[in-house]
């Protein structure tokens, strides 16, 4: 099975109160995304991380990727760029790319939300914007999966499309 999540932001303290998550800090927020991503993926699946993975370098990077289930898929976010491509694949991450992705031939996978318009035949998939009200949470072309939208929790395919179905979430 196919998973989503965006803006993890492992190891970063600034993102508690700029989001105002729920955890009395990075130890718990770190180890809560873990516990929940875990109970829903195995190792079977397939995660898309749609950028700001982590604040943390290479080698904390590997500890996490190799706690976490699944093989998992980087879309690099603004904040993962103090790393390189290659680095993010050498810490564990099995595919990354710096540019949008085309999943599925109409889905695309972006970390920052794209134009897309009623007449054109694709969707988006993204993150980047977490909970601000300017963009819906979901419509019948576009999801948004900031992990502030999702509990927390990676989010299947199967999900995500049944949403777009009503342009809710």
């Amino acid at each position: 099975m196919d998973y989503f999540i965006a803006d993890l932001h492992f190891g970063d303290g600034r993102i508690l109160s700029y989001e105002n998550r729920p955890f009395a800090d990075v130890k718990e927020m770190d180890e809560e995304l873990i516990r929940r991503w875990n109970e829903r993926v195995t190792e079977e699946d397939t995660v898309y991380v749609l950028g700001d993975f982590s604040a943390y370098d290479q080698e904390k990077n590997k500890e996490i990727l190799k706690r976490l289930k699944g093989r998992k898929v980087l879309i690099m976010g603004n904040h993962d760029r103090h790393q390189t491509a290659q680095a993010w694949r050498n810490a564990g991450f099995e595919e990354c790319s710096q540019w949008p992705v085309i999943y599925k031939d109409f889905y695309m996978l972006s970390h920052e939300p794209l134009y897309i318009n009623t007449n054109m035949p694709y969707a988006n998939l993204y993150g980047h914007v977490h909970n601000n009200p300017s963009y819906k949470t979901a419509s019948k072309q576009s999801v948004c999966v900031s992990v502030e939208r999702i509990d927390y929790t990676p989010i299947s395919m199967e999900e995500v499309t049944e949403r777009m179905k009503d342009g809710r979430f």
